[in-house]
């Protein structure tokens, strides 16, 4: 495999340039029939809420959840809950201090709520289980995008036992926050939100009783399904120019899916993950994105004009032994790519260092805590509304460690706070970024460092497997003044 990457030296400062020596993909010649269908559709976004405030720094949206009949597979429509009636829902883009409202109404049979994944925000405002919306009912969530907090997150409801529930049946949506400064050239950027379904033979979405055989095997390695979504689409058509980079914001909105995503014959740029830009860009081959966790690709169009090849998730083993699937061993084709017939792009040049990531001063630590994984419970006890797990005081810095005791990968998610992976199994982390979500694998531990700046209040910390989470899998930090 040829690399994504030639350094120069500039006279100004030390750029990485992405040139012709990328992968060449048209050594590739994909039919669409090695491990799935071929691609039927030209790929798409969803659609972005529509700004309702003209006021410079003011977004003003309207987010409607109900239910509805969509075509999630050819010649069928299924009945599913759909954020402004469009799966996944309506994409909300912001830019760094933008005061944000949005003007909610629950049209579903149930309460729900909305969850602002990885988004800086007061405690009342973060859609946790603590604010239910009843069937029916509004409400206006209302908060301002932090500088610094440029990035990819998304949206989804939070209903405590009913988050998967109402997950699987179609209720997430995009966050793109933008700086006003972004160190990246402009770029076509592409929003891929992965998620997978599971159906019964009537094309109605399959949910089974928790009792069942199936359900049973959910409720221990959480849902899978074997039709894998990118933008509600299946193996869509993305296109790419012959030299072109695309930035590509990747959200994995699967209940418990892991994505082992790789190029083939081709790498590519990671320049982000949960919490917004890298210090510097990192080149791979293949990047594991864990449910909930966001990355922040550059992609090039290698190979001749008209020539094909696949993004792709390889086999990626988070199961309990007994209970993994039987074709978890295959690859599953995502995205066909076509590199289009277009004359050739002018190489663009990508900065060495994208922005500063200081590290969180570790040298006055108020507490350590330590988050034990079972299966199905945090430190040997299920959720309860009414007991507080840890306080911390508001201004203070404190140091978890995850130990993940099972036999299969559970994912960290803490809400309300960014945090930095400081080491995995006593082994230091090779460079810092913002997270708000880590995959703790089986049997390994992480520590990572958190500072409570603002915002006391009640905050959620669960495993992001969402059968875990709807099992009590999951845990109250209150920060306090």
């Amino acid at each position: 495999m040829r690399s994504i990457l030639d350094t120069t030296i500039s006279s100004r400062n030390l750029v990485t340039r992405i040139v012709r020596r990328m992968t060449m993909t048209s050594v590739v010649a994909w039919t669409g029939s090695h491990t799935g269908p071929a691609a039927v559709a030209e790929f798409s976004h969803p659609p972005v809420l529509k700004n309702d405030s003209r006021r410079q720094g003011l977004v003003e949206v309207t987010l409607t959840a109900a239910p509805a009949r969509l075509t999630l597979k050819p010649g069928v429509t299924t009945d599913v809950f759909a954020y402004n009636g469009s799966f996944p829902g309506p994409t909300l883009e912001l830019t760094e201090g933008d005061r944000v409202i949005v003007h909610f109404q629950n049209n579903l049979p149930e309460p729900t709520t909305v969850h602002w994944h990885g988004i800086h925000l007061p405690a009342s405002q973060d859609g946790s289980p603590f604010d239910p919306v009843v069937a029916g009912g509004k409400r206006d969530y209302t908060f301002t995008i932090p500088k610094g907090s440029a990035g990819t997150y998304w949206y989804h409801p939070h209903l405590h036992h009913k988050t998967g529930y109402q997950i699987a049946k179609g209720l997430v949506g995009a966050i793109i926050v933008r700086a006003p400064d972004d160190p990246l050239p402009k770029l076509s950027e592409r929003l891929l939100i992965l998620s997978d379904q599971r159906f019964r033979p009537d094309g109605s979405i399959d949910l089974p009783d928790r009792h069942s055989p199936q359900g049973r095997i959910d409720e221990e390695n959480g849902r899978e399904g074997d039709v894998v979504f990118v933008n509600g689409q299946v193996l869509p058509m993305l296109q790419i120019k012959p030299n072109e980079v695309q930035r590509w914001r990747i959200i994995n909105a699967s209940a418990s899916r892991v994505y082992r995503l790789s190029i083939l014959n081709q790498t590519f740029l990671q320049v982000g993950t949960d919490g917004g830009l890298f210090e510097k860009p990192v080149e791979l081959n293949e990047i594991v994105v864990a449910n909930a966790e966001r990355v922040e690709l550059l992609v090039r169009g290698s190979g001749r004009p008209g020539s094909r090849t696949l993004l792709q998730s390889l086999p990626y083993d988070r199961y309990v032994p007994q209970t993994r699937p039987k074709d978890w061993n295959r690859a599953r084709d995502l995205v066909a790519i076509q590199v289009t017939r277009d004359a050739p792009m002018t190489p663009v040049t990508i900065p060495a260092t994208l922005r500063s990531v200081p590290p969180l001063d570790t040298s006055r630590v108020a507490a350590r805590r330590v988050v034990a994984f079972g299966q199905g419970m945090i430190n040997n006890r299920h959720f309860d509304f009414s007991r507080v797990d840890f306080n911390a005081k508001l201004g203070t810095t404190e140091i978890w460690k995850v130990e993940n005791l099972v036999g299969m990968d559970h994912p960290f998610h803490m809400h309300g706070f960014q945090f930095q992976v400081i080491e995995r199994n006593g082994k230091p982390e090779p460079f810092l970024s913002w997270k708000d979500v880590v995959n703790v694998r089986r049997q390994e531990s992480v520590r990572f460092v958190v500072r409570f700046d603002d915002f006391p209040g009640k905050w959620m910390f669960h495993c992001h497997i969402l059968n875990h989470e709807d099992q009590g899998m999951m845990g109250i930090l209150e920060v306090k003044r």
